[in-house]
């Protein structure tokens, strides 16, 4: 599903700006920070300054993305600085997001309080077009660093040539693509392949972006990894659908650190009869819902309709507003109510 409006609007409104900000979802995970990072890189390629700002903390791994000498913002450590460069900025451009939900406290500054015009360039479903003024949207692609490529190749200052993409622009767009599909294992579609071919042709580092981002956890993580799978763990509808329950108990035990359950919901998914796969983790005043599906099970539709989220057919996510004592009855519950409808 396509919702572009003419990519030439991106440009032009890029060429306009003098003040721009680039905006990630909360939570970020390696598209979004990957994304922010490779449209920084590339506007600074083209004589253009950006600010990057995400609502908090993103992973230690993803800080091999993070310039030094002009780091991404965090509005939740950052608050003032954020709004005045929200403020002040003429364009702002909101990166793999569907709307101003995912950005949580920042959006009143951002979609309310700025006069700025708002580009949205994203993969997820249903978008929330009226908040921009320019929307370039794909749902047929893996993510939004692929569509950002896209992009940025057809651009006047590439011209389709990737040796004139620079190199920290590269690698920011593959560790968006390694990171959403979970290392080409999901969400694959032709052009991610020849897209990630590229990126290496361009002298894009592989095997130093695998490492960073897939090999650099501690050992309390892999040790809650482990407990989470032998005692958290619980299989249900018949064999076929699997949570985990990641608690803020378990977290203080095992010095949990953001990112640190990054891919914990996959790993039910590599038990044979599994097809849909959840991690329910406890937050202030929610609980976070992370699922992913095999084949045709669409947890998207699962998210939407009880879990206050959506996302993809695949990998979806949402928040529950109960209690962690609560979110194992109402999870099983609410499984056996979708799989009688479905």
């Amino acid at each position: 599903m396509r919702t572009l409006k003419n990519p030439e609007q991106l440009w032009s409104a890029i060429d306009s700006g003098s003040r721009i900000a680039l905006i990630g979802h909360a939570n970020p995970d390696g598209d979004a920070i990957g994304s922010v990072s490779a449209m920084y890189h590339f506007l600074k390629q083209t004589g253009k300054q950006a600010s990057m700002i995400v609502p908090n903390c993103f992973p230690d791994f993803l800080s091999c993305l993070n310039p030094a000498a002009d780091p991404i913002l965090i509005y939740r450590n950052e608050t003032e600085t954020c709004r005045q460069v929200i403020a002040d900025a003429d364009l702002i451009i909101s990166l793999d997001m569907s709307g101003p939900s995912r950005i949580d406290d920042m959006a009143d500054a951002v979609f309310t309080d700025s006069r700025a015009r708002k580009v949205l360039i994203d993969h997820h479903l249903s978008p929330v077009v009226e908040a921009y003024d320019i929307v370039i949207s794909d749902t047929d692609v893996s993510s939004t660093c692929e569509l950002l490529l896209s992009l940025i190749l057809e651009s006047d200052a590439i011209g389709g040539d990737i040796s004139r993409l620079n190199l920290d622009c590269a690698t920011s767009i593959a560790a968006g693509l390694l990171t959403d599909t979970n290392n080409f294992a999901n969400s694959i579609f032709p052009s991610t392949l020849e897209r990630f071919s590229q990126l290496l042709q361009r002298g894009v580092d592989r095997d130093y972006l695998y490492n960073e981002i897939f090999c650099s956890y501690s050992a309390s993580r892999m040790e809650l990894m482990g407990h989470l799978l032998s005692e958290k763990m619980t299989i249900i509808q018949d064999g076929t659908v699997a949570f985990i329950i990641l608690d803020k108990a378990d977290k203080e035990k095992y010095s949990f650190h953001t990112g640190d359950s990054e891919g914990f919901v996959n790993l039910p998914l590599k038990i044979r009869k599994i097809r849909m796969s959840a991690l329910l983790t406890e937050d202030d005043g929610f609980v976070k819902v992370s699922l992913r599906s095999k084949g045709d099970l669409d947890v998207n539709r699962f998210a939407r309709e009880y879990c206050n989220g959506g996302g993809h057919r695949n990998a979806s996510g949402g928040r529950l507003y109960i209690s962690i004592a609560e979110t194992p009855d109402y999870f099983t519950n609410s499984i056996e109510d979708y799989f009688k409808k479905a």
